[in-house]
């Protein structure tokens, strides 16, 4: 993988030309360990959120309840790391090993210090965001007690998602994604662990004695927390050492961020962190609105996110591929293939999430079997994910398109297309329909919305004005 892509910034420096079948095989094969790691990555949180469903309906619901605000924090730290990695993709493309390595040495201590700020401002929000939600006093001390222990570990995450960006935008799709297939397989293991209390299990006619910690709600978020610690730990070291292109031993630039780096930081991240904070804003509010429909609306809310995570999921990482071989056609001024490829990641991640969304709309029930043993859950799960299914296709045009987008260094424009489409579409339309028709109109808002999205961000790409970012860096 990391032989194509130097091969790949190569042929891009030398102006050579790609046919179609070409470019589409790249696009494939950078596409495929992301999607396959994120099918993985999706498989391993079916099975975290069957073991936590085991333990009921409420502990399902009170994660489901901050999940909403632990998507804002990870936003945070996406956008923190986007802000280096994209450059790091334009020194890619323009061969620039010092330079990539040099930007690569001077996000560590920038990103950790944002880490710790707001790993701060998590730990003395967690005691009061479940009163403030409005959800059932018995949920507060469970969902109180998850979000406390995730940002504890915010910092380790902030190093697994920068370290795994820094590799992916240098052309090295294959380690993170066997990082991420590992770090789903720890979690299970911890979590196994740490959920349930000592007990015997039947193999057979034969009993064996597990351990426990029976930490139940706790126990899913430090068994994941943990997972992620050994992952950022081995993804640090791959991109450290082992890389090709921002190995530290390419430059021997200080730590220090200098001020046209973090010009350039800010440029692309501060746009996403906005935007990611007013999306995650509107989740809490969204999760507001739910929050009085009761326990059983909660948790059928939850899993079905849960459910549908393995039909988007793969736009996301053909949306990973899409900003690393945009962001390299950029920094070797190479608009055409900037272009091409943008347009044929959009065009396969909408055939992949068409094909999934397909899928999951005929087995929507049987999945909501294993996550869950309550009926009632069950039934209400199924029948609102159904509603969103239809619009999957535009869904992946909105993911695959911000990821092309954000290669090129636009996140601004997208950004506001992002907070219209959710603040002025869909959470309008969900506080109407909700106060008729319960959690099936939260849902049918969510699908009305997720079209106009797709659309918007369709318009954005054929534009072209993206195709005007100033990527190139000396050689």
């Amino acid at each position: 993988m990391v032989a194509m892509s130097l091969n790949l910034s190569e042929k891009m420096l030398n102006q050579e030309n790609f046919t179609l079948g070409e470019k589409t095989s790249i696009v494939a094969k950078l596409s495929m360990p992301g999607i396959l790691a994120q099918i993985s990555d999706i498989i391993m949180q079916y099975i975290d959120a069957a073991m936590v469903g085991a333990l009921g309906a409420a502990a399902s619901a009170s994660i489901g309840l901050v999940a909403s605000s632990t998507w804002l924090m990870g936003g945070l730290l996406g956008a923190c790391a986007s802000g280096f990695s994209v450059q790091v993709a334009h020194a890619s493309g323009a061969g620039n090993k010092n330079r990539a390595s040099s930007v690569f040495r001077q996000s560590i201590a920038a990103s950790l210090l944002f880490s710790f700020i707001i790993m701060a401002i998590g730990l003395v929000l967690s005691g009061y965001l479940p009163r403030a939600l409005g959800a059932d006093q018995s949920l507060w001390k469970d969902a109180t007690a998850y979000m406390a222990c995730f940002c504890l570990f915010i910092p380790v995450r902030q190093i697994n998602r920068l370290s795994a960006n820094m590799l992916q935008c240098s052309g090295d799709m294959k380690t993170p994604s066997i990082l991420m297939t590992l770090m789903c397989l720890l979690d299970v293991v911890f979590n196994y662990f740490l959920i349930f209390p000592s007990r015997s299990v039947s193999i057979g006619s034969f009993e064996l004695w597990m351990p426990g910690a029976g930490l139940g709600v706790l126990g899913a978020q430090l068994g994941t927390s943990l997972s992620v610690l050994v992952c950022a730990v081995l993804q640090m070291y791959a991109a450290a050492y082992r890389s090709e292109m921002i190995r530290f031993a390419n430059s021997h630039d200080g730590w220090i961020v200098k001020k046209d780096v973090l010009k350039k930081a800010c440029s692309i991240g501060i746009p996403m962190a906005l935007e990611s904070s007013a999306l995650s804003m509107a989740q809490i509010v969204s999760t507001r609105i739910i929050a009085p429909l009761g326990t059983a609306a909660i948790a059928a809310h939850s899993f079905a996110i849960t459910a549908e995570s393995i039909c988007y999921m793969p736009g996301y990482g053909i949306g990973s591929a899409a900003t690393t071989l945009v962001g390299q056609a950029i920094g070797a001024e190479r608009k055409d293939l900037a272009r091409s490829f943008g347009w044929l990641s959009v065009v396969a991640g909408m055939a992949v999430m068409t094909l999934t969304g397909a899928a999951m709309y005929v087995f929507c029930p049987y999945v909501f079997a294993f996550l869950t043993p309550s009926f009632e859950v069950q039934q209400l799960g199924a029948r609102v994910l159904r509603y969103e299914l239809l619009a999957e296709p535009l869904f992946a045009a909105s993911i695959v398109a911000t990821g092309a987008l954000r290669g090129a260094g636009d996140t601004l424009i997208p950004g506001i297309l992002n907070l219209v489409s959710m603040w002025g579409i869909r959470l309008t339309l969900a506080w109407f329909l909700s106060r008729s028709m319960g959690l099936d109109g939260v849902w049918i808002a969510m699908a009305i919305e997720l079209s106009c999205r797709g659309i918007l961000f369709l318009i954005r790409l054929k534009r072209e004005k993206w195709l005007n970012t100033k990527g190139r860096v000396e050689k």
